[in-house]
């Protein structure tokens, strides 16, 4: 017990560990007494970061606008509260010319940008530029998980064939089945009978490999389809030491002649 008046300022949980947080005030020196039951903290840091946020959390803003635009910055993914005012007031610091050039490409981007009807690239048009570029193999698709993995191929400037995006991959614990990705599309893409080969390009994951098999399945009574996957092996720079051991025997499995790899 203390002479000076105790002020019960919040009482919030982390992890079921910590109690209660007061904040005693006794010869004008402030204090944090924390009292909890089976704490795991070696450091105060970790309290005093969670009490930073949470009063972040609450804080009142002079501006009921800014706190609407702080708010929904905080909706992007990777970006907190405290971030999110950085930009807000980093916004307001701009010319009025920036911040209107901003919020107009946003709306124009949302507005203009849709996905095409055929492989469910992103698209200003109907059909995105690749499916619509007839230097293109239409013969090989490759399947791929989302439209970045779509930019990182075009990037290495080394295919040339098209793309099916299928929005995600299964994943029962997050929820997505088959029905949910764009899966039958591709089924009717092949069954149209254009196509001869389809690369699955999915992440080496239990989750890609699961939706690599599932496709494999659904396409198996395609006979005269080929049905690829990625190399796996080894990547560049990495030493052997620390290549697990699953990517270790895909190696040796698909090891190649070291000539082909100097006429490369």
């Amino acid at each position: 017990a203390c002479n000076s008046a105790t002020v019960r300022i919040i009482s919030i949980s982390l992890l079921t560990e910590i109690s209660w947080i007061w904040f005693p005030i006794q010869s004008a020196k402030l204090g944090i007494i924390i009292n909890y039951s089976k704490s795991f903290i070696d450091s105060e840091m970790l309290v005093r970061r969670k009490l930073i946020n949470f009063v972040i959390m609450q804080q009142e803003f002079a501006s009921r606008l800014l706190e609407e635009a702080v708010t929904e910055l905080s909706r992007l993914p990777g970006i907190g509260r405290k971030t999110a005012l950085r930009l807000a007031l980093h916004i307001l610091r701009c010319d009025e010319s920036a911040g209107t050039a901003l919020g107009n490409a946003i709306i124009n981007m949302r507005k203009g940008v849709r996905y095409c009807g055929v492989c469910h690239n992103i698209s200003e048009t109907d059909v995105c530029p690749i499916c619509a570029d007839s230097r293109r193999d239409r013969g090989t698709v490759c399947v791929v998980e989302n439209v970045k993995d779509v930019m990182s191929f075009e990037n290495t400037g080394q295919y040339t064939g098209v793309y099916h995006v299928l929005g995600g991959i299964i994943s029962p614990m997050d929820g997505i089945g088959p029905d949910v990705l764009e899966i039958d599309s591709l089924v009717e893409r092949v069954a149209a009978g254009d196509i001869k080969e389809v690369i699955l390009a999915l992440s080496a994951t239990m989750e890609g490999e699961t939706t690599n098999y599932y496709i494999y399945r659904r396409l198996a009574p395609y006979t005269d389809v080929r049905i690829t996957q990625l190399a796996r092996g080894v990547s560049v720079g990495n030493e052997i030491e620390y290549t697990d051991e699953i990517t270790l025997g895909r190696s040796l499995l698909n090891r190649t002649l070291f000539a082909d790899s100097i006429k490369r």
